[in-house]
């Protein structure tokens, strides 16, 4: 999924913040009274927080906390029945699964239906809503064919039964099917709300209802939200915050300043403050399974040459940059797929793919120069990076733009724009680079392989080979397990020897929380996090 990453007016905005100790709902409610309210900042609006459309990991965390699909990620990190009552139902062959729901309730006291799930996900697949995690729905039979205008929404293998009974046909077996149920893009809809605000619809707090642990109660945009425990969600009793406040503050410093003056409760700690709290017993470390990565624009000719493409991979010094420049934790990307995600049972992904990114200046440079010859060309040209608009995401840049004039004798300039502007911009292919990420949408290797087929949507740089799309398409398919994994590593070799993309490092972040903030369940695949079990106590 894409990730967040502070213009100037943004910075203004956070200052003004810290200064006024804005908190969204009134006054503090967090300092000192005992109550279970949290205030937390986020470094970035959510764009929409329609499950159908949603992309980004900034809404993805807000749908984690008020919605709920079939199942949910634990404390654990393992899944648990969300809307589901108790296990599904499967075939000896492993293709229909049978889903009973419990009892459980919209925020508004109506009843969650299988009709909910059916909707949702043949909404997601109608070509007309141009979703573009649709894919992720291609598991299920003639899922693919509706998207693309091959079936109707009724050859779709999902049905409800009756309200509380969920069928759903496969086209072959998969082994992380049930992961994909806790996703946003399975999460159900209310076909009454979504048509009575139409193109309204989820942009607001009021055009929306939930059926998870909370409501979103309030939604100033590019300034804060709020979360209200939900009175209707089935597992309320589990729930103890009553409230959560969160601003939106992109500069770092601003956040920091806040966290200080005991205005906040959380707040991400920037590279240049690594130092100064790297004792401080508030802070933590958020772990992940992120890529990030510099894409790079197969429409311009210059990227089309695959030493110019081999160049730019080896060029740059990855290590350098997490060691000094992030200072986070985050570790030199080995490949795509980071080191958490499974191969099987018994092994990581990264145990069996055994892949190196050198970096040799020296190297690049002689890539370079043979590539600008086959290109007919003298001197490389002026490459623009895109990059978001927070000072992290701005301080990254400034090192890739140095790399590239340094080891390359390429001249680099930086366009940092909003959060939802970036996401525009690389899908309509605005950009000679673009520094972007992927976080797993669920523990196997598809997850972040799948990215960059030639049809992926979000492969903003549009590079293409049909070797790889061969073997990730028949993956996706191959009931051979292991037949599959031997596909999918070949597959990353493809990618990382043809420099598809250029992968950077693998993220993790630093955050600062104070100590009366307790089972705040962080996960390192799928949402951000959940708030499902936090609670106050001691402060």
């Amino acid at each position: 999924m894409s990730k967040r990453i502070a213009t100037f007016l943004a910075m203004i905005l956070a200052f003004a913040l810290a200064l006024t100790a804005c908190v969204p709902g009134g006054d503090n409610q967090s300092s000192g009274t005992g109550e279970q309210v949290l205030t937390l900042t986020e470094t970035a609006e959510p764009p929409s927080l329609d499950s159908a459309k949603s992309t980004d990991t900034v809404s993805f965390s807000i749908l984690n906390n008020v919605m709920e699909g079939l199942y949910r990620i634990n404390k654990d990190d393992q899944l648990e029945p969300g809307m589901a009552d108790g296990e599904p139902q499967i075939s000896d062959d492993k293709l229909t699964w049978t889903i009973k729901l419990k009892d459980a309730k919209w925020s508004d006291g109506k009843p969650v239906t299988a009709h909910d799930f059916e909707y949702a996900w043949k909404r997601a697949l109608d070509p007309n809503t141009a979703s573009e995690y649709a894919y992720i729905l291609y598991p299920i039979l003639n899922a693919e064919e509706f998207n693309t205008g091959k079936a109707k929404a009724e050859d779709v293998g999902v049905k409800a039964l009756d309200d509380k009974t969920l069928e759903v046909k496969l086209k072959a077996p998969i082994p992380y099917f049930k992961d994909l149920l806790a996703f946003p893009t399975y999460m159900p809809q209310r076909k009454d709300i979504v048509e009575q605000h139409g193109d309204k619809y989820a942009l607001e707090a009021s055009t929306l209802v939930y059926n998870g642990p909370f409501v979103l109660s309030e939604w100033k945009h590019e300034q804060s939200f709020t979360y209200k425990k939900n009175e209707n969600y089935w597992d309320k009793d589990t729930v103890k915050l009553t409230q959560v406040n969160v601003n939106i503050v992109k500069d770092g410093a601003t956040g920091i300043n806040l966290y200080e003056t005991g205005k906040v409760d959380y707040t991400g700690v920037p590279a240049e403050m690594v130092d100064k709290y790297k004792s401080n017993p508030d802070l933590f470390t958020i772990y992940e399974s992120t890529v990030f990565y510099l894409e790079m624009n197969q429409k311009k000719p210059f990227f089309q040459n695959k030493k110019v493409r081999q160049a730019f991979l080896m060029g740059i010094d990855r290590k350098t940059l997490t060691d000094n420049i992030l200072k986070n934790g985050s570790v030199p990307a080995e490949g795509l797929v980071p080191g958490d995600i499974k191969a099987n049972d018994q092994q990581k992904f990264r145990e069996l793919s055994k892949i190196s990114i050198e970096f040799n200046k020296d190297k690049a440079k002689q890539l370079l120069q043979e590539g600008l010859k086959e290109l007919n060309m003298s001197a490389p040209p002026k490459v623009e990076i895109l990059t978001g608009d927070t000072t992290g995401a701005k301080k990254d840049a400034e090192y890739f733009k140095e790399q590239l004039r340094v080891n390359l004798g390429v001249e680099a300039t930086i366009t940092s724009v909003p959060f939802k502007e970036r996401l525009a911009r690389s899908k309509d292919g605005r950009f000679d680079l673009h520094y972007g990420g992927w976080g797993a949408d669920y523990n196997d290797p598809m997850t972040y392989i799948d990215v960059f087929l030639s049809n992926s949507a979000y492969n903003r740089g549009q590079w293409s080979n049909a070797e790889y799309d061969a073997l990730v398409n028949k993956s996706k398919t191959n009931a051979n397990f292991e037949e599959r994994l031997q596909d999918l590593i070949k597959a990353e070799k493809i990618l990382i020897d043809d420099a598809g993309v250029l992968p950077l490092y693998f993220r993790s972040r630093l955050g600062l929380k104070k100590p009366y903030i307790k089972d705040w369940k962080w996960h390192v695949i799928g949402p951000e996090y959940t708030l499902k079990w936090t609670y106050v106590e001691g402060k």
